[in-house]
């Protein structure tokens, strides 16, 4: 498995968590009332779990993934934006 396709595995991971979240707290709203417990678990395993973004960097130079200069995206390059690499397919960019 390239480290694209572990990456994309994560993005999918996240999206999953945050419909879960979302319904966790509706559930809570729904049958408690408002409360700001709900919404602060919530965010704290979203951020727990979000910590794998750190490690999903290209094989050759160490970029990350998810880093366009200075700004975090939510879904991972697929080439390089350092030294070219193809992530998808892990050969060297034309």
């Amino acid at each position: 498995m390239t480290v694209y396709q572990r990456a994309m595995r994560h993005v999918r991971l996240m999206l999953l968590n945050v419909g879960l979240g979302a319904v966790f707290i509706i559930a809570v709203e729904r049958f408690y009332g408002h409360s700001t417990w709900a919404f602060a678990i919530v965010a704290v395993v979203l951020i727990a779990i979000n910590f794998r973004l750190w490690r999903y960097a290209c094989p050759r130079c160490g970029s990350n993934l998810f880093m366009r200069r200075v700004l975090i995206m939510p879904w991972p390059n697929r080439v390089c934006s350092q030294c070219g690499l193809d992530l998808k397919g892990e050969k060297p960019a034309a």
